[in-house]
């Protein structure tokens, strides 16, 4: 199967996989009939799985990259959030 895959991640273009596994994966759902084979199904998840992952990897990077982006203004929260045990100053009245 490794043979098969590094022979379809260099000779198929990158759009064509995703559509090859996916036709693998139906070929494999009726494994049934003769010359199909439930084999199909593991095969063609492998083969979609060269498109999807890089496209899955880079959804990955740019949230990161969004939340590291957000992450500076994070200090800048109401600092009399709930659980917040820090003391007060008091009574205002008392500051005269």
């Amino acid at each position: 199967m490794q043979h098969f895959l590094v022979h379809v991640r260099r000779r198929v273009p990158p759009g064509l996989r995703l559509v090859l596994g996916l036709l693998l994966i139906c070929g494999g759902i009726l494994g049934f009939l003769p010359v199909l084979g439930f084999w199909m199904i593991p095969l063609g998840f492998a083969v979609a799985m060269l498109d999807v992952m890089p496209l899955y990897r880079r959804g990955l990077r740019r949230g990161k990259a969004l939340r590291e982006r957000a992450e500076p203004g994070a200090d800048d929260r109401d600092e009399d959030a709930p659980g917040d045990d820090a003391p007060e100053d008091g009574p205002e009245d008392d500051r005269r």
